[in-house]
């Protein structure tokens, strides 16, 4: 999984025991043009249980089937956190897919404090909490969205519980009809908000940053989706993260070159 913002999420093979993450693209700070902007790469702890998987975009549901996965592991979260702090990688993401996974995020959040973003589940009840158990910033999505249309009073709730400094919105999309819209609760839920030039730049007045799953591709393993990578290295005001389909460092080379920088 790739992400936009500079930063990358990819997929790439179990490799010295580490698991298959999303791996993001973002970029540097908004006040540098495109071409001063470079792409950076951000790994990505998924929890799902309690446990560190990568699971197909679009597949976890409130259903009894289990979800489609390309990868689990037995070593904890805490240990993928101390690696990542060690290799100097810090901006990575901690995803909460579903309940009984606050135990194992806040373990790994505590390993690298104020290295990570977390996300799953965010509110302004406990958005806070997780600011202290070491996050530095909250990923939020379904909160701020009810009934497929974006609720602004929810941001500015968001907005005073953290602060714009320590948020990331999640507007993870599908393509419909030529058109990108945001899915909320688990990808499940259409809303009727699009990605376009416009919707980005009123979203980077709200946030300090964007984070974008491409859900069409998310665990494939079959290539970034390069039309939007393109479309977000052109609308990008704030960093921007992309996160889908990336499998190869072929791809993070794509991703650079399409996204102008800005992504993977």
């Amino acid at each position: 999984m790739s992400r936009l913002h500079s930063t990358a999420f990819l997929s790439l093979p179990h490799i010295l025991s580490r698991p298959i993450v999303r791996r993001y693209l973002a970029p540097f700070p908004s006040h540098r043009t495109p071409s001063m902007r470079a792409m950076r790469f951000r790994p990505c702890i998924d929890l799902h249980a309690g446990r560190v998987k990568q699971i197909v975009g679009g597949t976890l549901t409130d259903a009894a089937t289990a979800p489609t996965t390309n990868f689990e592991t037995d070593l904890s979260p805490a240990y993928y956190a101390e690696l990542y702090h060690r290799d100097k990688l810090p901006g990575g993401h901690v995803i909460m897919l579903g309940p009984g996974n606050e135990i194992a995020a806040r373990k790994a959040l505590n390993v690298f404090p104020d290295g990570m973003h977390v996300g799953g589940g965010m509110n302004p009840s406990n958005a806070g909490n997780f600011i202290n158990a070491g996050a530095s910033h909250v990923i939020v999505t379904s909160y701020v969205f009810r009934e497929g249309v974006i609720v602004w009073e929810r941001v500015q709730e968001m907005l005073r519980a953290v602060g714009k400094r320590r948020l990331v919105l999640d507007v993870s999309c599908r393509k419909r009809n030529g058109e990108y819209f945001v899915c909320t609760d688990r990808w499940q839920k259409w809303t009727d908000f699009a990605l376009n030039a416009k919707n980005f730049d009123t979203l980077g007045q709200h946030c300090d940053e964007i984070l974008v799953h491409a859900v069409d591709v998310e665990g494939k393993k079959s290539g970034i989706d390069l039309d939007l990578v393109e479309k977000m290295a052109a609308w990008a005001s704030v960093p921007v993260t992309y996160a889908g389909g990336v499998r190869s460092i072929a791809d993070m080379e794509l991703a650079k070159e399409k996204g102008r920088g800005l992504t993977l």
